[in-house]
């Protein structure tokens, strides 16, 4: 059985980078990099939505995002 890691945000962002502007395929990367596809496609997509402004649930991979989750929570606590 394969050991849970966990990898920082810019891992992940950088990653995720290499499939959407360098145009590698996941299954270069995952090889490359060995990484599992689901993970690596997670990445994609999270990278994806915040680069058109989407915020996600999970922790956001880009600084803007990041600050945008950071306002909002310091919000909620404010109400």
């Amino acid at each position: 059985m394969r050991r849970r890691r966990s990898f920082s945000r810019e891992f992940k962002r950088e990653t995720a980078g290499m499939a959407l502007d360098q145009g590698f395929s996941g299954r270069e990367i995952c090889l490359q990099l060995d990484l599992g596809e689901t993970g690596l496609r997670r990445w994609v997509e999270q990278l994806q939505f915040e680069r058109y402004g989407s915020v996600q649930k999970s922790e956001a991979l880009t600084y803007e995002q990041r600050k945008i989750q950071e306002l909002e929570s310091r919000s909620h606590r404010l109400e």
